[in-house]
């Protein structure tokens, strides 16, 4: 199985590091992405920052290009946006969906939508220097990047329409301080249609736990 992983705000596909290597010595495929804007020489004084849309069109064209090979498309936090938006355009393409404590919009919805009140005053805090560009919050490593604003605030369309079977699973970081996921993840427990698995070690998984991560993400392909 091929494994596309999709970093959540601020950080980019170095963050999957050690999960990806436990993958690989599975013999799996890993590609972690890191989304535009979001790279180590990226300029954050763009005149148009990267919104949703760009986000979901760089993944889609990954997830196309891999056509042929079973594809488990997972994103973290914010990139359950960019994932839900690529699984609607060309589902048809994707084995698995996971969603790791991210969000899981409807047609409509926004990350600033469904986060949480501390994330939102995050977000304006962040954006004072430029009104287009989100800072990075105490405490990311250091590799971690400004985040385009509009990427946050863009509603996604989604037009769900029926279309191939892909499993859907959600991996719960568990209940920690001003979490937007925790009634998220109690709903998607009572879904007949996920799977819910939790690693109760807070919202950034694959730095803080990534072998149970791993292990996880690598169960869906058996």
């Amino acid at each position: 199985m091929k494994f596309v992983m999709v970093p959540g705000g601020w950080q980019g596909g170095w963050v999957f590091d050690e999960v990806a290597a436990d993958l690989r010595r599975d013999g799996h495929q890993v590609e972690a992405v890191t989304l535009a804007g979001l790279a180590p020489d990226s300029p954050t004084d763009a005149s148009r920052p990267p919104n949703l849309d760009d986000h979901i069109d760089q993944v889609a064209k990954i997830v196309d290009d891999s056509a042929g090979t079973p594809i488990a498309l997972c994103g973290h936090s914010y990139a359950g946006m960019v994932i839900a938006g690529v699984a609607d355009r060309i589902g048809e393409h994707l084995d698995q969906l996971v969603y790791i404590d991210a969000y899981v919009p409807a047609d409509g919805d926004s990350c600033w939508s469904l986060t949480s009140d501390s994330f939102r005053e995050m977000f304006i805090a962040g954006v004072g220097a430029d009104g287009r560009w989100v800072a990075v919050p105490d405490g990311l490593d250091p590799r971690a990047r400004a985040h385009p604003l509009p990427s946050f605030v863009q509603s996604i369309r989604l037009a769900d329409n029926p279309g191939p079977a892909f499993g859907r699973t959600y991996i719960s970081g568990g209940a920690w301080p001003g979490s937007p996921f925790v009634a998220l993840t109690e709903r998607l427990r009572n879904e007949p249609d996920w799977q819910v698995h939790e690693i109760p070690v807070g919202h950034n998984i694959a730095r803080r736990d990534p072998h149970s991560l791993a292990a996880v993400l690598a169960a869906l392909s058996r």
